[in-house]
């Protein structure tokens, strides 16, 4: 390698369907508990679907941060009424990660530290405006924006626009970790994870920081967002069981499974990871990112995952037949997975490399997800073994891929982890077992 610059992944937190600890990530993973479920609001009178995948074991109360210093716990505990649900939960999914990379606040060069993360668009719930709104009302309960300004905005929480603004996490955490490197968030969807960890492996690469705190937080089940995804998308419904309504490549696929979540990863440069005696649980070879529109401006999901997947190999200098398995979006969606599928065979050939789908277990945390899946990956190479695809019975020919049907299945010493938007924003990271 000479004097290249190289990255690992030193520390993994996540709050999520499936747990709030990479050991109940891994529970479910390897036994088939699905995170599906009926919501535990009220979605039958108000809502497109009645279950989803919540990341039920978050309160938002303080102890869901893990173990903080006293001075950590006050700011929080001070910051949470600015915070909507998606901050709260990747903020603290960032700090698990830095505990279990065994970094205590103070402990890092705070200039040679910085962060990278990634969000969905985030919206407000209509209640957020529902009391200046009805102030605002004539007779005829119409709303009469005239007095919007006078007796409708005072109704408003003062600091409200801080909850919603998708650079909040990164900005939280770099108070609370006092991480003053490069600084960036990416709204970037379904690719946001990934995309972010590139730049993370980019910045460390180049030199200008030992350590990045890397994550990604999204969420589906929120009322706005389950109203857009309804109208754009094709979402699983019906009144089957919950837990069998996300099948990846499966021919009776109907719809992606809505859900929560956020995940975040430490990176550090390879001798300042151990140099601290740090825990290594694998290294981050290539990364890429492509956006693909066809002459019509229709997004060619299938161009842009085959452009990161091939963009990404370059980047770790490896070949399709090396890598150990692929870690599909697995939207479950009939498009979606249809186009990954394609892309998948493009890179790989004839060659059946497994492909698993954790999506399969909790839906489509929007940008949590790639992060999420990217640790389960990393979870199955630490355990020697594949997850399969959960409720993948039937497989579909227009899906030709060599889906994980057991826990038999060896993982290899690598893997490529996709995703992709419905605009065709793919993005892709490579990571490799560290072996010295």
């Amino acid at each position: 390698m000479g004097d290249e610059r190289r990255t690992v992944i030193t520390g993994m937190g996540l709050i999520s369907p499936l747990g709030n600890t990479p050991e109940a990530l891994w529970e479910a993973l390897s036994t088939g508990r699905s995170g599906v479920g009926p919501l535990s609001f009220d979605a039958e009178r108000t809502m497109p679907v009645h279950f989803g995948a919540e990341a039920r074991h978050f309160t938002g109360g303080i102890d869901d941060f893990g173990p903080l210093e006293k001075e950590q716990k006050k700011a929080i505990r001070k910051a949470l009424k600015m915070m909507c649900r998606e901050c709260q939960i990747g903020v603290a999914a960032a700090l698990l990660a830095l505990n279990h990379a065994g970094l205590k606040p103070g402990a890092t060069d705070p200039e040679r530290s910085g962060i990278s993360f990634g969000t969905d668009y985030m919206l407000s719930a209509p209640e957020d405006f529902s009391e200046a709104i009805a102030k605002c009302r004539d007779g005829d309960g119409q709303f009469d924006f005239p007095r919007w300004g006078a007796e409708g905005i005072s109704k408003m929480e003062p600091l409200w626009l801080l909850k919603y603004l998708p650079n909040m996490p990164a900005s939280h955490l770099a108070i609370y970790t006092d991480f003053r490197g490069p600084n960036n968030s990416l709204t970037m969807r379904e690719a946001a994870a990934n995309a972010a960890i590139g730049e993370a492996h980019e910045i460390i690469s180049r030199g200008h920081a030992e350590i990045m705190l890397v994550g990604a937080t999204g969420t589906r089940l929120h009322s706005m967002k389950m109203g857009h995804t309804a109208g754009q998308e094709e979402i699983a419904a019906g009144d089957s069981d919950p837990a069998a309504m996300s099948r990846p490549f499966d021919r009776s696929r109907c719809g992606e499974v809505l859900g929560e979540g956020a995940g975040a990863i430490v990176l550090e440069e390879l001798s300042a990871a151990l140099a601290r005696g740090a825990t290594i649980y694998g290294e981050v070879v290539g990364a890429a990112t492509s956006c693909v529109a066809d002459c019509h401006l229709l997004a060619r999901r299938d161009r842009a995952l085959q452009n990161v997947f091939q963009a990404a190999l370059n980047a770790a200098k490896t070949k399709p037949d090396q890598v150990g398995h692929v870690h599909a979006h697995g939207l479950s969606t009939r498009t979606c997975d249809v186009d990954e599928s394609r892309a998948i065979q493009a890179i790989c050939g004839d060659r059946p490399v497994p492909v698993v789908a954790a999506k399969s277990y909790f839906g489509n945390l929007g940008a949590g997800s790639g992060m999420v899946e990217l640790m389960s990956s990393l979870l199955a190479m630490q355990h020697g073994r594949l997850f399969p695809i959960l409720n993948y019975a039937t497989p579909d020919p227009e899906c030709p891929v060599a889906a994980v049907r057991d826990s038999a299945t060896a993982p290899g010493d690598s893997f490529v982890n996709l995703s992709v938007t419905p605009q065709a924003q793919a993005a892709a990271v490579m990571v490799r077992r560290y072996g010295g």
